[in-house]
Formats: C-alpha cells, sequence, structure tokens
C-alpha cells in the first residue's frame, strides 16, 4: 500500500519526520469499549471518511447491543463481546510536529505510562499493548505521535444515547532506524464521568 510524505517545515525536513498524508492510511483495529451507569440499549454509528474494511461484531447501519457497566456487550443473538471492533483505509492526514522518538525496546514501559496518562484503564491499556507491541518492540526506534483532530475528523462516531465521557487514543506510529529529536507532545488527563465510551486504535506510517 503505497503512502505519501508532505513536508510542513523545517524541522520536519532538518528530522526527515513529515506529516503524513495517505494516499490511503490503515486505521488498525480501533476498538469501542461502553460502560454506561446501568444496563443500557446503545446504537454506535460510524462514518469513515475511506473504506470499512473490517468490522465484529457485523457492522450493518450500525452496531446496536446492551451494554453492561463492567463493559459487556451483548447483541440481539444472546452473544456477548468485550468491545466492538473495526478497521478501515481513510484518508487521514497525520500530524507528527509534536510527538516521542522512543527506542524499540522501550516501547512497553513508555505505552504504559502514556495510556495510563491519557486515561485508559489498565485493562484496555493491555489490550493496547499487546495488539501493538510486536510490531513496535523490535524496531530501533519508533516515532509516536496520539492523534486527537485528525483521528476525529476522519472516523466520526455517533453513540446513543449520548455518553457523558467520551475517550479517543489513537496513535500514529512509523519505525526508525536512528533517534530523532521531537518537540514532546502534552498527554491530557481524562475523567471519567457518568456513561463512559472509550476507543484506541492506531496506524503505522511506513
Amino acid at each position: 500500500m503505497k503512502r505519501m510524505l508532505i513536508p510542513l517545515c523545517l524541522l520536519a525536513l532538518l528530522l526527515l519526520l513529515p506529516a503524513c498524508r495517505g494516499e490511503e492510511a490503515t486505521c488498525a483495529k480501533p476498538v469501542i469499549y461502553l460502560y454506561p451507569e446501568a444496563e443500557t440499549e446503545v446504537t454506535v454509528r460510524l462514518d469513515c471518511d475511506g473504506e470499512l474494511t473490517c468490522a465484529y461484531p457485523a457492522y450493518e447501519d450500525g452496531w446496536t447491543v446492551t451494554a453492561q457497566p463492567d463493559g459487556t456487550l451483548t447483541d440481539e443473538t444472546g452473544q456477548t463481546y468485550s468491545y466492538l471492533y473495526w478497521e478501515g483505509v481513510t484518508q487521514a492526514e497525520y500530524d507528527f510536529s509534536q510527538g516521542f522518538c522512543v527506542p524499540g525496546k522501550d516501547t512497553a514501559a513508555f505505552l504504559e505510562d502514556a495510556l495510563s496518562r491519557l486515561g485508559l484503564t489498565r485493562r484496555e491499556a493491555n489490550e493496547f499493548i499487546v495488539y501493538w507491541l510486536p510490531r513496535m518492540e523490535p524496531n530501533p526506534y519508533n516515532l509516536i505521535a496520539f492523534q486527537t483532530a485528525a483521528y476525529e475528523d476522519s472516523a466520526r462516531l455517533t453513540i446513543t444515547p449520548e455518553p457523558d465521557s467520551l475517550l479517543r487514543v489513537f496513535m500514529a506510529w512509523k519505525p526508525l532506524e536512528a533517534p530523532a529529536e521531537i518537540p514532546a507532545q502534552d498527554l491530557p488527563a481524562f475523567a471519567r464521568t457518568g456513561f463512559t465510551a472509550v476507543e484506541w486504535g492506531g496506524a503505522e506510517i511506513s
């Protein structure tokens, strides 16, 4: 799959780390957790600016599930799930003007700290790390930037009833052979209140 890199500024040129405008950028394993305060029927619809390539459970005109406070989701057939899963190809443009350059061997420790600061629970962070660590740890270095605006613009969620708090963590990253200096990214804390929805996903930029 081809991707095109477009320089943004002198800093990006020096770092050889421009923002990534993918002709097609794959959003890998976004998963959505739902935590209502009481058993609630919830409908989730995704408006992706590209193509939805995989979803589980199957995505028809959205997902409708009965959600429990512990996050267990049950569909109309009685099948249970820990989360809603999707992947897609989008036209998203990711920003690497701020972020982190992390040695591959330090990836697990970095993610444990960063995801905790962003507001993922230990269980959510564990599932994130288990998915991404095998791809990232063998690299000499990884450039990592958590995306908010770019991701929310390219993959819009409508959740009914609307959550009281919504956290969407999306990590864009690329492997590096050598370290690079980059301004550190601020990682704002997240407060869970009332009915909470959480999503995480990522994209490897090559």
